[in-house]
């Protein structure tokens, strides 16, 4: 079986829109919470960034390049409402892009596999409270926009939460990470509602964050759960359903053996709780129940499709 396949089949979801004909799917229902989530649009990275020390001849097989070594990746929200609050988890790229690097990433791609995709709409009606995973310009480019007076918030009166120790690695980058943590991105922050959290700290009731360091330090995934469902969102230490084995982490990573043994955790969990876990770049699978294959190897057990 190949590293990402499904065992049962895949099961279709219909999606209905919150404004966009692709934006949502399910709802899935767990406790006071209607989740669902919401494509920003595609773009593009390197596919050998992407999947680290991974020989093409293996990720290729799951990500199929462009000319140009670049796989196609969404930037897809988790959508958390209770009919008081609009959360929103994560903002996808934004649009205050030149056209040079707009180009350089495909911000905005229209895939034509997907040519209904609607135009990213950026700031979201309705939204109370954003929960930022990490600070790179692909999880909260759209934190901020350019306006009539300059940059400005796109949520100025939603409450914004992202992890204490995120926020001092964004303000204080290191070489590698500076083109990620986009200032834009950051200091913009100081303008809004600003929770800072810490690990496993409850946001909502049922809804915790828990940090990763493999990646960036700070980094938080979601969880939120009744006792009997639960939804994951664990971001870039699982960006794509491909990104499963527990080997295939990114060349991104700021710690690749960390991000190994965060993973194994996580899929642990997610397995023996039969979670429902997000991936927030699969341009094609949107969530997924996991299980370990004859040989131990992480998989698709049961794909919950998306049209984007």
């Amino acid at each position: 079986m190949e590293p990402g396949s499904s065992t049962s089949g895949a099961r279709a979801i219909a999606a209905r829109g919150w404004g966009y004909p692709h934006g949502r799917i399910w709802p899935v229902q767990i406790g006071r919470y209607t989740v669902s989530v919401h494509n920003h649009g595609f773009f593009r990275l390197d596919g050998g960034a992407m999947f680290g020390s991974v020989p093409k001849a293996l990720w290729a097989r799951e990500a199929p390049p462009d000319a140009e070594n670049r796989i196609l990746l969404a930037t897809r929200s988790l959508v958390i409402e209770d009919g008081e609050h609009n959360i929103l988890v994560d903002l996808g790229c934004g649009d205050k892009w030149s056209e040079k690097t707009r180009a350089i990433f495909r911000i905005g791609e229209i895939p034509p596999q997907y040519p209904n995709t609607p135009t990213p709409q950026n700031p979201l009606p309705g939204v109370t409270d954003v929960i930022l995973t990490h600070l790179h310009f692909d999880h909260a480019g759209g934190v901020s926009r350019l306006g009539p007076s300059g940059l400005e918030p796109c949520y100025p009166y939603a409450r914004h939460y992202v992890s204490k120790q995120n926020l001092d690695t964004a303000k204080h980058a290191n070489l590698r990470e500076r083109a990620s943590y986009l200032a834009e991105n950051v200091d913009i922050l100081e303008q809004v509602d600003l929770v800072l959290t810490e690990d496993g700290q409850e946001l909502f009731p049922g809804l915790t964050v828990h940090l990763s360091h493999g990646h960036t330090r700070g980094l938080q995934w979601i969880k939120l759960t009744d006792g009997a469902t639960t939804v994951a969102y664990p971001a870039d230490l699982i960006p794509t359903s491909k990104h499963l084995p527990v080997p295939y982490v990114m060349g991104y990573d700021m710690c690749a053996e960390r991000s190994m043994e965060e993973k194994a955790r996580f899929l642990d969990e997610a397995v023996a709780g039969g979670w429902i876990v997000v991936f927030e770049h699969d341009p094609d699978l949107a969530a997924a129940r996991l299980a370990f294959d004859e040989r131990g190897r992480p998989v698709v057990a049961e794909r919950i499709d998306c049209a984007n």
